[in-house]
C-alpha cells in the first residue's frame, strides 16, 4: 500500500478524534474584533511580519544581525519547502473541507492541511530568535503563539497540524541554529 494512502487512512482517524476540538476552539472565538485580529495576525505570518522582521534585525543588531538575518532566510525557505512537500505527500483537507459545520474566517493559501506551514515557520524563527537575541525572541512570542492560535481559531487547522508545524519548525530553527550560526555570525562580525 502506497504511505498517501496509510497517511489518509490515519488522517481520517485522527480527523474523527480532533473534529470536536476543533469546532470548540472554532466556535469560541465569535467575538468580532477577536476574530478580526486572528485574521490580520494570519495574513501577517502569511510572510510580511517575517520579512519585515529578517530585514529589520541587521539594523537593530548590526553585530549579529546580518548573518542571523541570512540564516532566517535561508532556513525560511527551507522551511517552504519542507511544508509544502510534507503536504503533497500526506494530503489532509483541511478541517473546514472536511466538515463544514467548521467556519474558515479566512481563505487558506493552500489546500492541505499537515503540517501547519504558518506556525512551522513562526516556531522555526522565534527558536532562531531565542538562542541569537533572546531579548527580541520575548517581544515576537506573543506574535509567534498567536499565530499558532489563529490556526485552529479560522478553522483552517487540526490541532495536530499546529503541534506538528511547531515540532517541525522548532527543530529546524534548531538545527540551523546549531550547524551554521555560530560560524556566520564569526564571519560576518569579522567582515565589519
Amino acid at each position: 500500500m502506497p504511505p498517501a494512502s496509510k497517511a489518509s487512512r490515519f488522517f481520517e482517524q485522527a480527523d474523527q478524534r480532533e473534529v470536536a476540538l476543533c469546532q470548540a476552539i472554532n466556535r469560541a472565538v465569535q467575538f468580532r474584533p477577536a476574530r478580526g485580529y486572528f485574521r490580520l495576525v494570519s495574513r501577517l505570518g502569511d510572510g510580511w511580519f517575517w520579512y519585515a522582521l529578517i530585514l529589520l534585525v541587521p539594523f537593530l543588531h548590526p553585530m549579529k544581525g546580518p548573518g542571523l538575518a541570512l540564516l532566517m532566510a535561508l532556513t525560511g525557505l527551507t522551511c517552504t519547502l519542507t511544508y509544502k512537500l510534507l503536504k503533497r505527500w500526506l494530503i489532509r483537507e483541511r478541517p473546514f473541507i472536511s466538515f463544514p459545520a467548521i467556519n474558515c474566517a479566512t481563505p487558506p493559501l493552500d489546500r492541505y492541511s499537515f503540517p501547519s506551514g504558518h506556525t512551522l515557520h513562526a516556531v522555526c524563527f522565534q527558536v532562531m530568535l531565542t538562542l541569537a537575541l533572546p531579548g527580541l525572541a520575548l517581544m515576537v512570542l506573543p506574535f509567534t503563539l498567536s499565530v499558532a492560535a489563529s490556526r485552529v481559531i479560522l478553522g483552517l487547522h487540526y490541532p495536530s497540524d499546529v503541534a506538528a508545524g511547531a515540532l517541525i519548525g522548532g527543530l529546524m530553527g534548531y538545527a540551523a541554529m546549531q550547524i551554521l550560526y555560530a560560524d556566520w555570525a564569526l564571519k560576518f562580525a569579522s567582515a565589519l
